[in-house]
């Protein structure tokens, strides 16, 4: 059971601070401001996204969230993970594919112990 939860917090808080960092810089750097005009995105989708990141990651991080309500942002999260590693095959960035693959892992496992934790506590 702790070894469920230090697996959990664990994989939820790299990806939750990477959520929150990406979602911030979405604002802020204007790299990925060039970076969506580059892949033909319009500038609004850049700020829905850094917006559904940041309310997306503080959703999984505070543990009174109920469960049903994180599920949703694991599904969203999946969704735009996948989008963007397809995103990046697209425009020919093979190296871009790498980063959004690699926190696919780290969601699945956060919400695979997820589930191992609420459901040992019952």
């Amino acid at each position: 059971m702790k070894k469920d939860k230090i697996i959990y917090w664990v994989a939820t808080g790299i990806f939750g601070a990477m959520m929150l960092m990406s979602g911030f810089m979405y604002f802020t750097d204007p790299k990925i401001v060039e970076g969506f005009k580059f892949m033909g995105f319009p500038d609004y989708f850049r700020v829905e996204l850094g917006t559904a990141k940041l309310l997306g990651a503080l959703v999984l991080l505070i543990p009174q969230i109920p469960t049903r309500v994180k599920e949703w942002a694991y599904a969203g999260f999946g969704i735009n993970l996948i989008a963007a590693a397809i995103t990046h095959v697209a425009i020919d960035d093979t190296k871009g594919i790498t980063m959004p693959i690699i926190l696919l892992a780290i969601l699945v496992v956060s919400n695979i112990y997820l589930h191992k934790i609420k459901h040992s506590a019952v």
